[in-house]
């Protein structure tokens, strides 16, 4: 019987008949490169949805409270990237980066929400 090959080293895998790897090591490092993200863009918009859900959680450290578009901005928010968006019954659409949300009210002022898990 053929002996497998660890997919990361090419080493021999020594063990359990299931096991895929030789080490933890491989393993980890198998996995890191296929899930690392693949290009530049992806990483710079990564990056602005976790600093966008960053601003929100910090501003709305209750789940529920009301700022103005003033102090999004100055925070450094970017009102070009979120998640996802909610609309609802009466065509309320509110905007999400990751759990923490925003509904624009009239005069320049937010209403920020956190979803329940």
């Amino acid at each position: 019987m053929e002996k497998k090959q660890c997919p990361e080293c090419g080493e021999p895998i020594i063990g359990r008949i299931d096991k895929k790897f030789c080490s933890d090591q491989c393993r980890t490092a198998f996995f890191n490169k296929q899930n690392k993200d693949s290009s530049n863009y992806m990483r710079n918009v990564n990056r602005i949805l976790r600093k966008n859900r960053q601003i929100l959680a910090e501003l709305n450290p209750e789940g529920k409270t009301k700022v103005k578009r003033r102090t999004l901005e100055k925070a450094g928010f970017d009102f070009e990237f979120m998640t996802s968006l909610y609309k609802t019954e009466k065509g309320t659409v509110y905007y999400f980066c990751y759990e923490e949300g925003y509904l624009e009210l009239e005069n320049d002022f937010f209403i920020l929400v956190r979803k329940n898990s």
